[in-house]
């Protein structure tokens, strides 16, 4: 096991993340959101990418406020799935960082993709990497994915300056088997907490309704899932219909939270079961802001298991978007 250091840089559409593994130990793991304004659902590519280029020179000089050591290779995120055509302009900012830092420094730069990264973080925080294929779930913000893993053969090169991986040449050999056809879990929550006046993102403080709220309603029809997809338009329509006609008060809006959140989890319960029996898999990683939920983990964990699956959930802090994984990618890739 190495005890070099890798700095890796992610630049999603939510956060700027900065991170540093020694080995496997993460030295240094800084965030930060990026602004979203007051009633507004998300960002513009422009201006999540002007965020990041504002952002990374302040979170590198308080990276260098807790971190004195040596940087042996740079690891970022350059696009969201690991195929070809997979682009989204705010990885860029990170990018470009680090691809000059690495230079600079006369060391290894290596990109992944954000959901490689993703899953990572989630297999290293359960603290051994899965034997044979598995199966991984993204569920955040943007993403509501159900995932065939395997790692692909491929040979350190400690020596490369510059490599990127991408499609057949991505660290991970990943198939879609899952998820969903349209918006994702994280979209719909996060659509009905703006209504509800919840700063964006709204999955945080929506999860702590659901799980202080004493009753639940009955108003929501659940979600249909088939072969392992499912269509959430029509319930985050559904939702928001909802609200709208409830007073405002809060017990009311709190227990259609509640409720919205024992559909979800319903429907993640259908989803991994059909998926499971598919596919034969049985090992079930899951990670993203949306599996970071407390409610949501509590729920499906026990029901999954007298379905036959061994669950393992990414450790909260890594659940969400973060650099970490990245960091732990560039070292496996380099020095494993």
């Amino acid at each position: 096991m190495t005890d070099k250091c890798v700095l890796g840089i992610d630049t999603s559409n939510y956060k700027t993340s900065l991170a540093i593994v020694c080995g496997r130990d993460i030295a240094a793991d800084i965030r930060r959101f990026l602004t979203v304004k007051e009633g507004e659902r998300g960002l513009r590519q422009s201006e999540a990418l002007f965020q990041h280029v504002q952002n990374l020179p302040e979170l590198f000089a308080e990276l260098r406020e807790s971190f004195h050591g040596t940087i042996d290779a740079v690891a970022y995120s350059t696009r969201p799935r690991p195929m070809e055509g997979s682009y989204m302009p705010c990885f860029t900012a990170g990018r470009s960082q680090a691809i000059a830092l690495a230079s600079a420094l006369d060391v290894p730069a290596i990109g992944f993709s954000h959901q490689e990264g993703h899953i990572e973080a989630a297999v290293a925080s359960c603290g051994r990497h899965p034997q044979g294929d598995y199966i991984g779930c993204h569920f955040s913000g943007g993403t509501c994915e159900v995932l065939r893993v395997s790692q692909n053969d491929y040979a350190p090169t400690g020596a490369s300056a510059f490599t990127e991986l991408n499609g057949e040449n991505s660290f991970y050999d990943i198939e879609i088997i899952g998820g969903t056809r349209d918006i994702s879990y994280g979209q719909v929550l996060d659509r009905a907490g703006v209504q509800l006046g919840i700063p964006f993102p709204c999955g945080q403080a929506l999860d702590e309704i659901a799980l202080r709220a004493s009753d639940s309603t009955n108003q929501l029809t659940g979600i249909k899932v088939r072969e392992g997809y499912l269509n959430l338009s029509g319930f985050d329509t559904q939702l928001r219909n909802k609200l709208s006609d409830i007073a405002e008060t809060d017990r009311a809006s709190d227990a259609l939270i509640k409720e919205a959140f024992i559909r979800i989890s319903d429907s993640i319960i259908k989803m991994l079961v059909q998926c499971t029996e598919k596919t034969g898999i049985r090992s079930v990683y899951l990670s993203g802001g949306v599996a970071s939920s407390r409610y949501i983990r509590d729920s499906i964990t026990e029901k999954l298991q007298k379905e036959g699956c061994h669950v393992h959930f990414a450790a909260p802090e890594l659940s969400s978007d973060n650099a970490v994984g990245t960091a732990l990618l560039g070292s496996r890739y380099l020095w494993d």
